[in-house]
């Protein structure tokens, strides 16, 4: 029966393979497409709440389909996290390049410093991405190595200026980002202590 059922479809004019594509292909289409972004979207909660140490299993647990799935579409968690946070990355080495050019370097550094860790003071994953790239290449650690030329030339700018205390560096803002996720977590004013901080990195 089941070798007379093609012959079959073949005499009254139907193509096999257009008939595989109309019952088979197009709702597995759909149905992968959706489960992808089901799990970029439960990606995006989990980092955010619980940092990159959240794995595949936790991701594909949140959003409701098996870890086969997710690793189907995402063959590691770097190649996950590049899907949540590459674009975002981008925008914040935009914003310190943008940052650079500002007539006043000092104020810049300063604004910058506030925006870059207020989008991350909610989201631990970006947060950990500023402080230290978890992941030996890629995407990610091109986008962050981006950011730290464009925030290294915004700094050089404001020691040039005279503005910025001279002992500062891009080496130090991980500790900077360090202790505002500190502060994050006990859910202290982490605006109020950026601002003390910042203000001691002004030139005397």
């Amino acid at each position: 029966m089941d070798t007379l059922y093609p012959l079959t479809l073949a005499r009254n004019g139907y193509d096999s393979s257009t008939y595989n594509r109309g019952v088979e292909t197009r709702p597995l289409r759909r149905d992968a497409e959706e489960n992808r972004r089901r799990t970029v979207e439960a990606a995006r909660e989990v980092f955010a709440a619980r940092g990159l140490s959240a794995t595949l299993n936790d991701v594909a647990h949140h959003a409701g389909v098996g870890v086969g799935t997710v690793y189907r579409r995402f063959p590691d968690k770097e190649a996950l996290a590049v899907e949540v946070y590459a674009a975002e990355l981008a925008e914040i080495r935009a914003m310190a390049e943008q940052a650079a050019g500002a007539p006043d370097p000092f104020a810049a550094l300063a604004g910058f410093l506030e925006a870059a860790l207020g989008r991350a003071a909610a989201n631990r994953g970006l947060l950990e991405l500023m402080r230290a790239n978890p992941f030996d290449a890629g995407a990610l650690a091109a986008a962050r190595t981006g950011i730290t030329e464009a925030v290294g030339e915004l700094i050089r700018r404001a020691r040039r200026d005279g503005t910025l205390r001279a002992d500062f560096t891009v080496d130090d803002l991980p500790a900077v980002a360090a202790m505002v996720h500190a502060l994050i977590v006990t859910d202290a004013d982490w605006r109020r202590f950026l601002a003390i901080v910042v203000d001691g990195l002004r030139a005397r």
